[in-house]
C-alpha cells in the first residue's frame, strides 16, 4: 500500500524531511531528490530520466510486501516446470508478470500481445535475464478465436495470466464498442479456449474500477470478472481474478503527465480537488496477482488491502516539491473530472461481501448471490453483436442490464 511520505504543509524547505523510512513507498521518490542533483532543478530535469529513476527506485524499495508476494515458495511450486501464458505482455502489468514469472523457472513462457513494440521490448529483456530458451513471443489478438486455439495447440499453456485489456477510462468512454470487443469478447474467447484445452489455472487481471462502475472500461472489466466467476461451475481448472488500484509509473499513469507539466513550467492539471485513488507499485500489483494464484479455489476475486486513498492533488503537490519547486512557482489548476471518472474508487461492490484470506493484506471478495451462466452468456453474445454493429445506445442499455450497479454519468448516445 502507498502512503504519502510527509505532511503537505511542509513547504518551507526543499530538502528531504529526515524521517522518511524506506518502507514508505514514496521514500524512493524522495531519495531521488538527493541522488539526481539539486532537487532535479528546472535546468537539470529530464522527464525520461525522472520516470526511469522513479521506476528503478520503486523496484528496489525495501517494501518487503511486494517482494515476498512474488517470491514465496508456494508461488514457485505452482509456476516451476509449467507452461505459462501471459496476455498483454507488452504492457506495464503484463511485462512485469513476464519478468517475475521468468524468474520462477517455468518450463515455457508464452508472451502474447497484439502490439509488436512492447512485446519486442519485453522479449529482449527476458532473454537478457537468461530465459531466452524458455520464452516465446506471439503477436496475436485475444479477440481472434481461431488464433487463440492455434496458439493453444502449439504451446499448450497450463497457467494463464490475462492482462490484455483496454484500460484508459476517458478514451473508452468515446470508444465504448472497442472496450466491449476487447475487454468482454477477448476475455470470453480466452476463457472458453482455456476451458476447451483443459487449462489448470487462469487468473484475470482486473481493476477497482469494476466496482459499482461509472465507466465503460469499468463495467466491461466487471463483466470479465463475472465470466471468471461463472466458469468454474463446469470447468476442471481454477479460474479467478485480482483487482487493484491505479499503478504508479505504468502506461497512462498521472506521474509522467505531471512531470511533463512541471518540466514545462506548469500549470499542473488536476481534474478535481477531491479526486482520490488507491495507488500501487507495479511489482506490488504483480506480486498480488502471483500470490492470488496460490490462494484461488475457483470463482474468487482477490483485492489488496490498500489503506487510504490518496488525493491526486496531494500527489501533484508532492511531485512539484520533489522537482525542486515551491508551490507558487508551479501553479496547479483544476480542469474537471473526465468522462467516466468517479471522485473516489471502491474495493467492494454493493452486491459483494469481503472476507480475509490466508495471506495478510489480501482479501477475498464474494457475491451475495451466485451468477447464472444461462443468463450471462446469451446477454454477452448479444452485447458483442451490438458492439460489432456500432450500436452504442443499445449496447449501453444492455451493459446496465447485465451489471445493475453500472451508472454511466451523462453518456453520449450519439
Amino acid at each position: 500500500m502507498i502512503k504519502l511520505p510527509y505532511p503537505l504543509n511542509h513547504w518551507e524547505k526543499r530538502t528531504v524531511p529526515p524521517n522518511t523510512a524506506c518502507t514508505e513507498a514514496y521514500a524512493p521518490l524522495l531519495a531521488n531528490q538527493a541522488k539526481y542533483g539539486e532537487g532535479l532543478s528546472r535546468k537539470a530535469t529530464d522527464i525520461t530520466q525522472w520516470v526511469d529513476a522513479i521506476e528503478s527506485e520503486l523496484r528496489v524499495s525495501e517494501d518487503l510486501l511486494r517482494v515476498l508476494l512474488s517470491q514465496t515458495e508456494a508461488v514457485r511450486q505452482i509456476i516451476e516446470g509449467k507452461r505459462v501464458l501471459i496476455t498483454g505482455a507488452g504492457g506495464s502489468i503484463g511485462g512485469e508478470l513476464c519478468r517475475q514469472v521468468a524468474g520462477l523457472q517455468p518450463r515455457l513462457l508464452v508472451m502474447v500481445d497484439r502490439y509488436e513494440n512492447g512485446l519486442h521490448s519485453i522479449s529482449r529483456e527476458v532473454a537478457q535475464r537468461g530465459a531466452a530458451d524458455r520464452a516465446h513471443t506471439v503477436v496475436a489478438d485475444v479477440t481472434d478465436e481461431s488464433r487463440m486455439h492455434e496458439m493453444w495447440r502449439t504451446h499448450r499453456p497450463e497457467i494463464v495470466f490475462h492482462a490484455a485489456a483496454h484500460k484508459h477510462v476517458p478514451l473508452m468512454e468515446v470508444n465504448p464498442c472497442e472496450a466491449v470487443l476487447n475487454n468482454v469478447r477477448g476475455s470470453r474467447i480466452l476463457i472458453e479456449t482455456a476451458v476447451a484445452h483443459g487449462v489448470e489455472r487462469f487468473m484475470l487481471v482486473s481493476t477497482d474500477k469494476a466496482v459499482n462502475p461509472t465507466s465503460v472500461m469499468g463495467v466491461t472489466k466487471r463483466i470479465a470478472e463475472m465470466l471468471v466467476q461463472t466458469v468454474n461451475s463446469g470447468a476442471p481448472g481454477i479460474f479467478a481474478a485480482v483487482r487493484f488500484g491505479n499503478v504508479l509509473a505504468s502506461n497512462g499513469s498521472v506521474v509522467p503527465q505531471f512531470l511533463e507539466e512541471i518540466n514545462a513550467g506548469g500549470p499542473v492539471k488536476v481534474t478535481h480537488p477531491e479526486m482520490r485513488r488507491y495507488f500501487m507499485l507495479i511489482p506490488e500489483a504483480v506480486g498480488l496477482v502471483l500470490q492470488a494464484v496460490t490462494l484461488a479455489k475457483g470463482g474468487d476475486i482477490f483485492v489488496l488491502e490498500m489503506g487510504e486513498q490518496i488525493k491526486i492533488l496531494d500527489l501533484a503537490r508532492n511531485l512539484v516539491r520533489l522537482s525542486g519547486f515551491l508551490p507558487e512557482e508551479i501553479p496547479i489548476i483544476f480542469n474537471g473530472p473526465r468522462p467516466g471518472e468517479k471522485l473516489s474508487e471502491e474495493l467492494v461492490g454493493d452486491d459483494e461481501e469481503v472476507e480475509p484470506s490466508s495471506v495478510e493484506s489480501i482479501l477475498r471478495i464474494r457475491r451475495f448471490a451466485d451468477l447464472e451462466v444461462s443468463f450471462l452468456l446469451p446477454q454477452i453474445h448479444r452485447l458483442e453483436s451490438l458492439a460489432a454493429a456500432g450500436d452504442k445506445s443499445a449496447m449501453v442499455d444492455l451493459l446496465r442490464a447485465i451489471v445493475p450497479t453500472y451508472h454511466p454519468p451523462g453518456f453520449n448516445r450519439g
